[in-house]
């Protein structure tokens, strides 16, 4: 299968292709192994690959079914998380070069029992702690979009492979905006379901204590909806559960909604931080559009306190990886050093020493009053718009620090708690700048999209955020689904790789 006629197809319709026999699955992992060969080493989207293996489950998969409705469609996983039993899971970090997966994450098993065939796993900062995809150990994702900037993070490498044509769709995950930043940057459909709704673990129950969950990167509203049909669980070890939809996601996108929509939307940073013209225009023309639509749109700032949000965010991270390095010094039998990981792994590490469990669960607990908030917002408005960056793509390397920047940072064991504290808001505001506005949804566990909705003056993508109440994936779904049929969709329009 040539690239030109594999690139037109999502993965709904390569498994069309599969089930009408015109095209075998091998001739689909040919066609994505090539296109990799191809792009790959410019891009580094890809870290790892499974080739042998791969093209023997192609060689012997069946046609796709009810049951198996991706079967024989070519699938890339996310080095972090996303664990294929007997291969290597880095989570982009040197430590865990060696590591070797015992077996499927519950994840993964959920996709291979729905057919998918994984090739190999893509990029990812280390442990996932960035909004760009700079790993020591791997070196820098590219955008295909153009490969001096970022692709962003953390699932940057799902997103590199999928916008330069090497699968239609790839695992993500997203615990601070890893599905919706990359997907901003490089013209995808970026959603981040409803806490609970996918697989977690196995041995997690809570990722970061619900903000982070797995899901995918596509380039069609369908394939989201498609995945979201396929990976949707009540998983009874999970800490969080959410009711499954009683519908299809993937036919019920189509429905016209039952009355007009009230909607609210902002341009403003939520943490008071500039937001570009591009951003702004991106917003206002969406509003322009769901305005002529006949859908109810009022401005309105967030009744959440930016600020205080990313503080206890960042606790929540400094306690998490703090934990992190408990397991693994117990896993490698000795102490970690800070020349091992990235010096923001460190820092983070440390400062998550000095929080005690009573100031931990005080973050959380704001965590619920945020909740509260949004829930109250949803009373009375379906969704909520924003901006889903507040900049088009940083070049690569224009967020990676330097030598000379970071090292002040190595004194973090030398100082107070507070002064941790703000070292670390310190040292993430440059590129908290470019990120601002999809932590919200992580925190309080509601669903949220990216949608690929302006091109800015350099040709560089940029998306639309959309947020809704916990468990209406559906709304999120079929308004982007109308979006995708209007004149202000970008999706791949204009990407120089896919010509």
């Amino acid at each position: 299968m040539k690239f030109e006629d594999y690139v037109q197809y999502d993965a709904v319709g390569l498994a069309e292709l599969l089930r009408a026999r015109e095209v075998s699955a091998s001739e689909l992992a040919d066609a994505a192994f090539a296109r990799m060969d191809e792009v790959n080493p410019s891009l580094n989207a890809v870290v790892r690959e499974r080739r042998e293996a791969a093209l023997r489950e192609a060689a012997s998969a069946s046609l796709p079914d009810a049951d198996r409705p991706f079967a024989g469609v070519p699938y890339l996983l996310k080095d972090i998380s996303q664990a294929l039993a007997g291969e290597p899971l880095t989570s982009g970090s040197a430590l865990l070069q060696n590591h070797i997966a015992r077996r499927d994450s519950n994840y993964v098993a959920r996709l291979r029992a729905g057919g998918f065939i994984p090739l190999g796993h893509t990029n990812t900062p280390e442990f996932g702690l960035k909004n760009i995809t700079e790993p020591t150990l791997h070196g820098p994702a590219r955008n295909p979009w153009n490969p001096q900037y970022s692709p962003g993070g953390s699932s940057g490498g799902a997103a590199a492979a999928i916008a330069s044509g090497i699968v239609p769709a790839a695992g993500a995950s997203d615990g601070g905006g890893s599905i919706r930043i990359p997907a901003s940057f490089t013209g995808l459909f970026g959603l981040k379901p409803t806490r609970g709704r996918t697989p977690v673990g196995p041995g997690v129950g809570r990722q970061w204590q619900g903000a982070s969950i797995d899901f995918a990167l596509s380039r069609t509203v369908r394939d989201s909806a498609a995945l979201l049909d396929l990976l949707q669980v009540l998983q009874p070890e999970a800490a969080f559960q959410t009711p499954l939809y009683p519908g299809v996601y993937a036919q019920d996108m189509r429905a016209p909604h039952s009355r007009p929509l009230r909607i609210a939307f902002t341009t403003a940073s939520p943490v008071g931080s500039p937001v570009s013209d591009d951003a702004v225009q991106a917003v206002l023309k969406t509003v322009k559009w769901l305005e002529q639509q006949g859908h109810h749109v009022e401005e309105k700032l967030s009744p959440v306190n930016g600020v205080r949000l990313m503080e206890n965010y960042y606790t929540m991270n400094a306690g998490e990886v703090s934990a992190m390095f408990i397991s693994l010094e117990q896993m490698l039998g000795r102490s970690i050093r800070p020349d091992e990981v990235d010096i923001i792994t460190w820092v983070f590490a440390e400062a998550g020493k000095n929080v005690s469990a009573a100031e931990f669960v005080h973050s959380l607990n704001e965590w619920d009053v945020a909740a509260a908030q949004m829930a109250e917002l949803s009373t009375r408005y379906d969704l909520y718009v924003t901006p889903a960056t507040a900049y088009p793509a940083p070049r690569v390397g224009e967020l990676t620090h330097t030598p000379e920047t970071a090292a002040p940072w190595m004194a973090v064991s030398e100082l107070s708690a507070g002064e941790q504290r703000r070292m670390l808001y310190d040292i993430f505001e440059r590129s908290l700048t470019f990120t601002p506005f999809t932590q919200l949804a992580n925190l309080t566990g509601q669903p949220a999209t990216s949608l690929p909705l302006h091109l800015t003056g350099d040709g560089l993508p940029l998306g639309v955020q959309m947020i809704a109440a916990k468990g209406r994936e559906d709304l999120l779904l079929q308004i982007a689904a109308q979006l995708e049929q209007s004149e202000l969709w970008v999706g791949m329009t204009g990407n120089p790789m896919l010509g």
